[in-house]
């Protein structure tokens, strides 16, 4: 009996350190809003940590493994999240509330009747939806037919009803396939089919509550679309912004909590010129070419200065565009020290998109500072990056398709 009583004694105390480890409440000021939760970071952030090379930032990060763990601004849910949960669907955007992301994306295109969803791309059903498996296969503007055909299925091909009825599935497409249902296949051995049972796809304005409810703020991205679709739908590319606006207003979203985002310039001064209390936080997302390094080919210096004076305050590269590597150690890019130069805020995506198991030299766009893999060896070495883009190029927050890993850190070294 004492020895069963040892037994049950010793899972108590492992089980509060699991839950000051992993649940911890959050702190005050941290997560509030109308549904504010638990944060829960599951064991990866600490697999990471584990497997890093001692290091100062090691030891840093390892002091901090008893938490407790709260809800950052600084981690930024990327598509909800999408390592691991159908991007862009209610399970996704819960998934990313619970590890700590201070704040969720939902990119937003639209339905052939004007309804506002989201979805990563107008035309991006065929591979994040069961649509090819559906009688609305036949709606797409360009329907599966078989194996090697290339379906091409849009949101504004169908209408909100139409959309609604469909199931989120991991971004993926196996075109070999002999049917339907094997095409809907071809999932990335590093993420996982394993949360695809339900998909429950979104419209903003639903986002917008979900996002309230669980007391996270908001960054939809006005994704781009058929300049014709966009006119007939809503009058032009100017009513599409607007539309945005409008549903952050109707949905209670005070400015403070918004950060509009878009990679067409025009948006985001629309949003500084004619709403400029949402506009104050819009953000101006900029690709890369990562042959050609340390640039950005529409944002030469006279550009930065212009959009400067027009008012945009942060500018969003990816990864890459931030961070090189010299003598064997990851440090922020010439761009970065442009942009830290002129004053721009910077926010960069997006963490964890990358299979890292064989560190940076195979491991894509993401990682492309690092062509041969020098710091980068291994998945642990993210570590490294997330340090580098936050004190060095001391970013407002980071888009991650797994958000407990950046707010692991983030709490570590108090980043709200």
């Amino acid at each position: 009996m004492i020895k069963r009583m040892q037994g049950w004694m010793a899972a108590v105390l492992l089980t509060g350190i699991a839950g000051a480890a992993w649940g911890a409440s959050d702190h005050a000021g941290f997560g509030r809003g109308e549904g504010s939760q638990q944060t829960q970071l599951g064991p990866r952030p600490f697999y990471l940590v584990a497997g890093m090379d001692e290091s100062p930032l090691k030891d840093k990060l390892e002091s901090c493994a008893k938490g407790p763990f709260a809800r950052s601004d600084f981690s930024i849910g990327h598509r909800g999240a999408a390592m691991q949960f159908p991007e862009h669907t209610k399970e996704s955007y819960e998934a990313a509330a619970r590890m700590g992301a201070g704040i969720v994306e939902c990119d937003v295109t639209f339905t052939a009747d004007g309804a506002l969803v989201c979805r990563h791309a107008e035309c991006d059903l065929h591979t994040t939806t069961n649509i090819v498996a559906t009688p609305l296969n036949a709606m797409c503007s360009v329907p599966y037919t078989g194996p090697g055909s290339s379906p091409k299925c849009c949101a504004s091909d169908i209408t909100l009803d139409e959309f609604k009825s469909l199931t989120g599935k991991m971004d993926a497409s196996n075109p070999a396939a002999s049917n339907a249902a094997g095409y809907l296949g071809g999932t990335a051995n590093w993420r996982t089919d394993l949360y695809t049972g339900r998909g429950t796809l979104l419209t903003l304005e639903e986002s917008i509550a979900l996002n309230r409810k669980l007391g996270v703020k908001h960054t939809p991205e006005l994704k781009g679309g058929d300049p014709q679709r966009i006119a007939a739908v809503f009058g032009g590319q100017a009513q599409y912004a607007q539309r945005l606006i409008d549903e952050l207003r109707a949905g209670g979203v005070k400015p403070r909590d918004a950060w509009p985002q878009s990679f067409d310039l025009n948006d985001v001064l629309y949003w500084i010129d004619h709403e400029p209390a949402y506009g104050r936080q819009a953000v101006y997302l900029v690709d890369y070419d990562a042959v050609a390094r340390d640039t950005i080919p529409s944002l030469p210096r006279a550009e930065l200065k212009r959009i400067k004076a027009r008012g945009v305050r942060i500018v969003a590269p990816p990864i890459p565009a931030l961070l090189t590597v010299e003598n064997g150690r990851v440090v922020p890019s010439a761009l970065a020290r442009t942009l830290r130069e002129m004053g721009f805020d910077i926010i960069t995506w997006s963490f964890e998109r990358s299979d890292l198991r064989r560190g940076a030299s195979t491991a894509g766009f993401y990682y492309a500072f690092d062509p041969a893999g020098e710091a980068i060896r291994k998945d642990s070495d993210m570590y490294l990056a997330l340090d580098v883009l936050a004190r060095q190029v001391g970013v407002l927050g980071i888009f991650s398709d797994w958000p407990g890993t950046v707010t692991y850190y983030a709490n570590c070294m108090g980043l709200k």
